[in-house]
């Protein structure tokens, strides 16, 4: 992994990308890496346009500002690629995973910032088949482990499932979430 991974997430109040960058963080610091996760809010409501952040590294991280460019963007509504520019500041050969039926190409029509790799999940379709509501956080963290193991495993993403969420959700609920992972790290699109 790189010294530093700078993850931005774009997603609406209620989809769970506060929950996701938490849980993302707590599997890096499983794998002993250094980490950071924080949101950022507009209006706090749900359906609003918010983002969230999280650094990950091999050393302690000093930064204390918004991500402005980040090597992973993970857009949890699809609906946000008309009204941003998820793709602002993104490294060259970054990753942009997008919550969508459609497929990486017909994204990349949609960015304005073409030197990035970009990937597709239906995960609203995913979670809803899985665990029967449609909250695609934990299918894109699945879905992220297929993309970038180097900054999270399955495994990694499914004990800190259970570590962030275990006290929330019933043991059901959990084994849902945790096939919605395994099934998302199996179906992503990516250029």
């Amino acid at each position: 992994m790189a010294q530093l991974v700078e993850v931005r997430w774009h997603g609406r109040g209620g989809q769970g990308a506060k929950t996701a960058s938490y849980v993302l963080a707590v599997a890096a610091a499983g794998q002993g890496k250094q980490v950071q996760a924080f949101p950022e809010y507009g209006a706090e409501r749900r359906g609003a346009p918010m983002k969230s952040y999280v650094r990950i590294s091999d050393r302690p991280i000093r930064l204390r500002c918004a991500v402005r460019e980040p090597s992973i963007v993970l857009v949890l509504d699809p609906s946000l690629l008309e009204g941003e520019d998820v793709s602002a500041g993104v490294t060259e050969g970054g990753l942009i995973l997008v919550n969508t039926p459609d497929s990486p190409a017909v994204i990349r029509a949609k960015l304005k910032n073409q030197n990035v790799r970009v990937a597709t999940l239906d995960a609203n379709r995913v979670s809803m088949e899985t665990i029967g509501r449609a909250i695609p956080n934990t299918p894109m963290l699945g879905a992220l482990a297929r993309l970038r193991p180097d900054v999270v495993s399955v495994e990694g993403c499914t004990a800190a499932v259970r570590a962030t969420l275990g006290e929330k959700l019933s043991e059901d609920i959990m084994q849902k979430n945790f096939a919605a992972v395994r099934r998302a790290f199996e179906e992503v699109q990516s250029e």
